[in-house]
């Protein structure tokens, strides 16, 4: 058998079965990072499009729900909670995502897969106000349960 969990022996892509794993509870928290001028982020609450904010947590937590229709290789899970929060700082947004679950395999590309997409959404709503935008620093924050244990991303090192 392969070393590589998502390859056979051939080496083709396979899903790795997870069958023979324990149920257990888990959860995982993602962060994303819209960067925009001051002035796009002025005008938020008069986009004529509608609150991006909120139309960006609600299309997150919807994502996560499809995780395995977008990634090849994701189990489907039950999942049982998301969330996704935002916060306006002076250069942009910050989005971080939560997501639950009690099941064989972790949810952290459900939490990825939310704070991605509410970034996307927010880069839609807003792309007329501002054609820099940027998303970045697209990274897991933490993810709790299952055979690998617990895992905190460390601070980032003041530079």
């Amino acid at each position: 058998m392969s070393s590589l969990t998502h390859f056979d022996d051939a080496g083709a892509p396979r899903m790795v079965d997870v069958s023979a794993k324990a149920v257990t509870a888990r959860t995982a928290r993602a962060h994303a990072f819209v960067r925009m001028s001051a002035k796009a982020l002025a005008a938020l609450d008069r986009n004529p499009k509608g609150n991006p904010l909120e139309i960006a947590r609600v299309a997150g937590i919807m994502a996560a729900k499809k995780t395995a229709e977008l990634i090849p290789l994701c189990h489907s899970l039950p999942l049982s909670h998301v969330d996704v929060v935002t916060r306006v700082a002076s250069n942009g947004i910050h989005i971080e995502s939560v997501a639950s679950t009690t099941a064989q395999t972790g949810v952290e590309m459900e939490a990825l897969t939310a704070a991605t997409v509410a970034a996307l959404t927010i880069y839609d709503m807003t792309k007329a106000l501002d054609k820099s935008i940027e998303i970045a620093e697209v990274w897991l924050l933490e993810k709790t349960g299952g055979k690998s244990g617990d895992y905190r991303r460390p601070e980032p090192r003041a530079e």
